[in-house]
């Protein structure tokens, strides 16, 4: 399912965009709130490919790489899954960008763009964010996205705040 914005085009995760991923999970401050910045083995972005094709499968839903539309490059990526990948957890949806994308709007955009996905894909009437409590640009995002603070909850292991969500039936972002 590729979802659109008036500057990017999110793309379900293909075996072609390695290269544009491999740049995220290869950079250290890329991952420093993902992964405590230890970056991925090049097996590692290729199994987590594989492993987002699964969910794909699956739901109907995952991980989209963000490109622009300009010049096809990927800039980042986004998802909607289930938080913390447990089965029956709210949905989650979450961003991280190449680091010289940073400041331009694109997470907002394309989280906006898997907002209405969810919306009208799943129906989805409640959603969740997290982040490193550090993270505050990301928090930043959130709070562009009209979400409201909940708490530091434990999530993926680690301590994280969590913003949430709540869609009626007639909001469209």
């Amino acid at each position: 399912m590729v979802l659109e914005t008036a500057r990017l085009r999110l793309e379900p995760f293909h075996d072609s965009h390695y290269e544009g991923l491999r740049v995220m999970d290869n950079d250290a401050g890329v991952m420093r709130y993902i992964n405590n910045g230890v970056i991925k083995t090049p097996e590692e972005t290729w199994e987590n490919i594989r492993r987002v094709q699964a969910r794909w499968e699956k739901y109907g839903f995952s991980w989209w790489a963000i490109k622009e539309k300009a010049s096809e490059t990927i800039v980042g990526a986004a998802c909607l899954q289930h938080l913390a990948n447990v089965e029956d957890a709210p949905l989650e949806i979450g961003w991280r960008l190449v680091p010289d994308q940073h400041g331009k709007g694109y997470a907002t955009e394309a989280a906006k763009a898997i907002i209405n996905f969810a919306q009208e894909q799943t129906g989805a009437t409640y959603l969740v964010a997290v982040s490193d409590p550090e993270n505050i640009p990301s928090q930043r995002v959130m709070q562009r996205l009209g979400m409201t603070y909940k708490a530091i909850e434990q999530h993926y292991d680690v301590p994280c705040v969590v913003y949430e969500l709540k869609i009626d039936g007639a909001e469209r972002l």
